[in-house]
């Protein structure tokens, strides 16, 4: 366990908060880690009914802490990543996200694998894979167009534009936008989820989501197939060594 990612436990609902607030919540293997631990935690233990994802009062992650990422070196086989991505699709039970500030890459794409998720006015989406030289994932290249449409998808996929959080409400990547104490209003819904008959809720989730199954398990394998190999092809080296290195990177190179 890490304390980077804490844990807590009130009225049936497990409450997973990132806690890297100095790096805007950058997500490392250790807190993949965690975060499926507090998930697996949900699972297994039957007083648990709900868990509520969320970052530190004014973000909620921007996504994965690069360098750690880079000696990774995949999304796939028994790596931090693959556990969570691997981890969110096959949840039985509820999961609801508060956010906040930035939700970056993979900050935005787990939340097509919440139930309900709640957005302050400050927060700002974005999934940036092609700037870098990959490619999407977590079900993403599915789930977006089957939400938003494939000509809106592909603004947000290939052109990675940042979206506000009234525009994520208009899409339907957040259920509502609070005004007041985002946070403690999230709670509250999922301790509300959390006294539904649990056996309802989970029945529910399963039905709601049975039409995707197989086809998302095929779209995610493959993404991470071509997500694993574009992080070791020449462009991603070009994009995240301008990263790392604060300057623009040049594709022209590349054909």
């Amino acid at each position: 366990m890490t304390d980077l990612v804490t844990t807590q436990i009130e009225d049936g609902v497990i409450t997973i908060q990132l806690n890297r607030g100095d790096k805007k919540n950058a997500l490392t293997g250790e807190m993949y880690h965690a975060i499926c631990d507090g998930l697996d935690q949900l699972e297994n233990d039957p007083a648990l009914r709900v868990a509520l994802i969320k970052g530190t009062e004014d973000c909620f992650t921007a996504g994965n802490d690069l360098v750690d990422f880079l000696n990774s070196s995949s999304i796939g086989g028994d790596s931090p990543v693959a556990r969570f991505l691997r981890t969110l699709p096959n949840l039985t039970k509820p999961l609801v996200a508060a956010v906040n500030g930035p939700a970056v890459g993979v900050g935005t794409t787990m939340l097509m694998h919440c139930d309900l998720v709640y957005a302050a006015p400050g927060s700002k989406f974005q999934m940036p894979f092609a700037n870098l030289g990959l490619c999407p994932e977590a079900g993403s290249s599915l789930l977006i167009p089957q939400l938003v449409g494939y000509r809106r998808a592909a603004e947000l996929l290939m052109l990675c534009e940042l979206f506000d959080a009234h525009t994520a409400k208009e899409m339907g990547f957040v259920s509502e936008v609070i005004e007041e104490d985002y946070q403690a209003y999230a709670l509250e819904k999922a301790k509300k989820l959390a006294r539904q008959p649990p056996a309802s809720m989970r029945i529910t989730k399963q039905l709601l989501r049975q039409g995707n199954q197989e086809q998302l398990k095929a779209v995610m394998a493959a993404e991470e197939k071509y997500f694993s190999e574009m992080l070791e092809a020449p462009e991603a080296k070009e994009a995240f060594n301008a990263f790392l290195e604060k300057r623009k990177p040049d594709f022209t190179q590349f054909s």
